[in-house]
């Protein structure tokens, strides 16, 4: 068998472990909502009486995600994109991120645009996967500088098992010391990182790329801050940001549809170690939840749909 016709099988095994993966993590969910059905009624009308004007802002910074996210992936290519086809793509995208695991919705619809407006699929890969790493940045800069400057966040982070932090460094020898050993990977990299200077050499490309990335994740804690309020919960807002960044990054880990299960957990792990009640951590989950995938579901699903038949993806 050639290398050529082993490429899909690859592929089909990659597909097939990511979707075992995605089921036993929305079946621990399921499981764990059964066991605290109680804690979720109570949440659910904790939310019901929520403060209506918390949840508009709340609503609109969650539109304002999908136009941040459109101006870093224009920052991450050098070609010009067209503004508005661009941004109902990361609306569309974002429907689509919650039916495959791991971000594959939104990447499929990235880089099919992204084909569509003329780029390589090499170079394509290579502005989805710097957008990623961007994305990855900003949230771990972010949540270490409120650390800093606001040190009675300590005691969030203090929670965490030391061993979820000693694996840190682990994983990111283990991503370099692959990379030192496969040339191919390599090769990969090297030329990944030409386009990345690409980008860099111009200023604007270069802003947009980091400002959006940095407004989309600090619009999606946004969210979490208005629900927290909308709910009734006194919690200072620097706490609330970390949470949600703790989380968020601790979601990335396990591949399921728009971090479904996965990033709801940690969420509410993380609000309930910053001092809130169950019920009421619970809540503020299901209206984050409820914004940014529930409700646009539909409408993007509709997006998707008339880009496809427009051929714009």
């Amino acid at each position: 068998m050639s290398a050529t016709e082993s490429l899909p099988i690859t592929a089909g095994r990659r597909l097939y472990v990511q979707l075992g993966i995605t089921l036993v993590v929305l079946a621990a969910a399921g499981g764990m909502l059964v066991a605290h059905r109680a804690t979720l009624d109570s949440g659910t009308d904790r939310l019901a009486a929520a403060d209506g004007e918390w949840l508009v802002l709340a609503c609109l910074a969650a539109m304002a995600t999908w136009v941040c996210a459109a101006v870093a992936q224009q920052g991450a290519v050098t070609e010009r994109l067209p503004r508005r086809r661009l941004v109902a793509v990361q609306f569309a995208a974002g429907a689509a991120n919650h039916l495959l695991p791991a971000g594959a919705g939104a990447t499929a619809v990235n880089l099919r645009f992204l084909k569509r407006c003329g780029l390589s699929t090499r170079r394509s890969a290579t502005a989805l996967a710097a957008k990623a790493a961007v994305g990855g940045i900003v949230r771990c800069a972010l949540g270490v500088a409120l650390l800093v400057a606001s040190p009675g966040t300590v005691g969030l982070s203090a929670r965490v098992p030391h061993r979820v932090i000693l694996l840190l460094p682990v994983a990111a020898g283990t991503v370099v010391l692959a990379v030192a050993v496969s040339g191919r990977l390599r090769r990969v990299l090297g030329r990944a990182l030409t386009d990345v200077r690409k980008v860099h050499r111009c200023r604007a490309r270069a802003c947009a790329l980091w400002g959006g990335s940095v407004a989309f994740a600090l619009l999606h804690a946004g969210v979490v801050v208005a629900v927290v309020h909308a709910v009734g919960l006194g919690l200072p807002t620097s706490r609330v940001v970390v949470a949600y960044l703790v989380a968020s990054g601790a979601a990335a880990l396990l591949p399921t549809p728009g971090g479904l299960g996965s990033l709801d957990a940690a969420l509410a792990l993380a609000l309930t170690a910053t001092g809130a009640p169950g019920p009421a951590a619970v809540s503020a989950v299901l209206g984050y939840r409820l914004l940014t995938g529930w409700l646009p579901m539909v409408p993007g699903l509709l997006v998707l749909a008339l880009l496809a038949r427009r051929s714009a993806l």
